[in-house]
């Protein structure tokens, strides 16, 4: 399980490192792709990837409109890498531009995957989220 937050800044190369107390569960690989709020990248074990999207892989070539949509979301903006043995990830440029990550950054641990933001876009989220708590919390109580 992953949790807590941790902040890094991003090499030259544009490599940063993952916390080491969770490396292990990325020895198999690790997958970045797009978060879906649009100002983060998500970070999921490769195992637990292909295990959360083999439904989608076995679906057949004919898709309907929402599927394809659905696919593209998933995929198209998916990248498989492999922690260095200093256990640091390269982050793809597309991605990295797109949450508009600069040069430091914060890797939070929501459970079962990663959230990889740039430092201020991150505090803004937390602000956002103290700010809202409540309600947040009503409207998860409401859905059950």
């Amino acid at each position: 399980m992953f949790s807590g937050e941790y902040e890094y800044k991003i090499d030259a190369k544009g490599r940063v490192p993952i916390p080491p107390k969770w490396r292990g569960q990325f020895a198999d690989g690790i997958v970045l792709k797009a978060g879906i709020d649009n100002g983060c990248i998500e970070a999921y074990p490769l195992a637990a990837w292909n295990a959360g999207t083999e439904k989608y892989k076995l679906q057949s070539v004919v898709l309907n409109q929402k599927d394809r949509r659905l696919r593209r979301l998933l995929f198209a903006s998916t990248f498989s890498l492999e922690l260095d043995d200093q256990g640091r990830i390269m982050l793809p440029p597309a991605l990295r531009q797109r949450a508009e990550i600069k040069d430091t950054l914060v890797i939070a641990g929501l459970s079962d995957y990663l959230e990889i933001w740039d430092k201020e876009a991150w505090e803004n989220e937390q602000k956002d989220l103290r700010e809202n708590a409540f309600q947040i919390i009503e409207s998860v109580e409401n859905r059950q």
